[in-house]
């Protein structure tokens, strides 16, 4: 039975805009051009298709539903409390497999001694084994590096062979579009004389693959990145976090763009008081330090919670309630940035001359804001949203570091990141829930940035080139 979070309606709403976006971009010249320019830069495409599998990743883990219970002749289909998403379904091996605590990655023994049962009914402490990472080893020490090697050349070939299906395909399309044979094709892909840098979609897209490949099989018999405290897999909570991560850093400008443009186009057009209004706005919240304002309504909202309970039927919803908030609360403190580059932009274009022969011929004054004005600055409000995404995303972080991001029970970076600040003290060291968790930013946030400076470059009036 589907169950539909606030979250996950806005994440597909968002979907819809940026699909119409698309066939609306592709209709005017000058705004498909700027795309055509980022297609062509290798860099910008290896950080699309980097996006583009993190983005699976979330909409898959934003497909939620109430679990199928076995039907009955009495009572008929019975479906589960518990709340699951399709990424639940597909890692369902890593949300089940879970171990007593600690396991270091790829281990087949926990990471702290314990009291072990001998046959003969002593007791010695040692490493027990786990009870699912190596389960299938005989003798771990001497066959698990053979093993992992196996496993890994295995998911390598499996890989390779996905691989070059997948790019035989793209690049017979790209024969029939271009009216030439697959050796020709082939030859203009490495060559990057197509419209499109496929030669670094290619790569990439194998790499990518190749990854996936050799972690599923590992994560068939290992854990591959460790366990936790309580023993769950640290690679489904990487994976689950992605969603979170992505949540924050698209929502947060959904709520923001509205207020951003609305303001910005009118303090710049109008000018006089409501300029001056909206220039003390913007001013007096920038005066306000944001994290005081975050955490006074998280905790406003963990109130409201506490005396509604009965509102809420699952402790997903509630994760979810506090999640929509800080995204609210993060849009509503980051849109003045924006809306001062949009009010400076609006105050120059509103001299010029067919912005002044519109007004002479009596235009009303929000039909030149949305059809002079707007499509004007609309590549600050793009080289915006695509800059401010990585900040956000690690605003998650810093802000759940310190308790008052998202809800503790909902799987993201920041919290791994908080439950690994006392792992760090442990002696030895377990290190590895912090080393996923920054791994995952990290690549996110990389192709994030690079995919930014390709459209910064691209839409900026000052450095095109066509």
């Amino acid at each position: 039975m589907p169950v539909i979070f606030i979250t996950d309606a806005l994440i597909f709403l968002l979907v819809f805009m940026v699909i119409a976006f698309v066939f609306y971009a592709r209709r005017h010249e000058h705004l498909r051009a700027p795309w055509h320019e980022v297609a062509r830069r290798p860099l910008a495409m290896s950080a699309a298709i980097v996006l583009s599998v993190y983005i699976i990743f979330g909409l898959l883990d934003s497909l939620h539903f109430h679990p199928k219970l076995e039907a009955t002749e009495t009572s008929g289909t019975i479906y589960s409390t518990e709340i699951s998403s399709m990424l639940d379904i597909l890692l369902d091996d890593l949300r089940q497999n879970t171990e007593r605590t600690y396991s270091a990655p790829l281990a087949s023994y926990a990471f702290a001694k314990e009291m072990i049962d001998q046959p003969n009914g002593k007791q010695l402490r040692g490493y027990p084994r786990l009870k699912y990472g190596g389960a299938h080893l005989g003798n771990p020490e001497s066959e698990t590096v053979g093993d992992i090697t196996k496993r890994i050349l295995q998911g390598l070939i499996c890989g390779l062979l996905i691989s070059l299906l997948i790019s035989s395909l793209i690049i017979i399309a790209l024969g029939k579009k271009y009216q030439s044979d697959f050796r020709e094709t082939s030859k203009k892909c490495l060559r990057n004389e197509l419209d499109v840098s496929w030669n670094a979609i290619l790569v990439t897209l194998s790499i990518v693959i190749v990854t996936i490949c050799c972690l599923y099989n590992l994560s068939q018999y290992y854990h591959v990145l460790g366990t936790d405290k309580v023993g769950q897999d640290v690679l489904y909570q990487a994976l689950k976090s992605i969603r979170t991560g992505l949540v924050i850093g698209t929502l947060t400008t959904l709520v923001m763009l509205p207020f951003a443009i609305m303001m910005g186009l009118m303090a710049g057009y109008f000018r006089g008081w409501i300029d001056d209004v909206i220039q003390y706005l913007y001013t007096t919240l920038n005066s306000i330090p944001g994290v005081l304002l975050i955490a006074a309504s998280i905790l406003l909202l963990q109130v409201y919670i506490s005396n509604h309970a009965d509102d809420f039927t699952s402790l997903e919803q509630r994760a979810d309630l506090r999640l929509l908030f800080l995204c609210i609360i993060l849009g509503i403190t980051s849109w003045t940035g924006l809306c001062r580059l949009l009010r400076a932009e609006t105050l120059k274009l509103r001299e010029v001359d067919y912005v002044q022969a519109a007004q002479a011929f009596g235009v009303g004054n929000f039909s030149i804001m949305l059809r002079h004005l707007l499509p004007n600055v609309m590549h600050i409000v793009m080289i915006s949203i695509v800059l401010d995404f990585s900040g956000l995303v690690l605003a998650e972080a810093v802000l759940s570091y310190i308790n008052i991001g998202v809800d503790p029970s909902m799987n993201s970076w920041g919290n791994m990141i908080n439950g690994a600040r006392l792992e760090m003290a442990r002696e030895p060291i377990v290190w590895w829930s912090l080393a996923a968790a920054f791994i995952f930013m990290f690549v996110l946030v990389l192709a994030a940035n690079l995919f930014s400076d390709a459209v910064r470059d691209a839409f900026d009036p000052r450095l095109r080139q066509f």
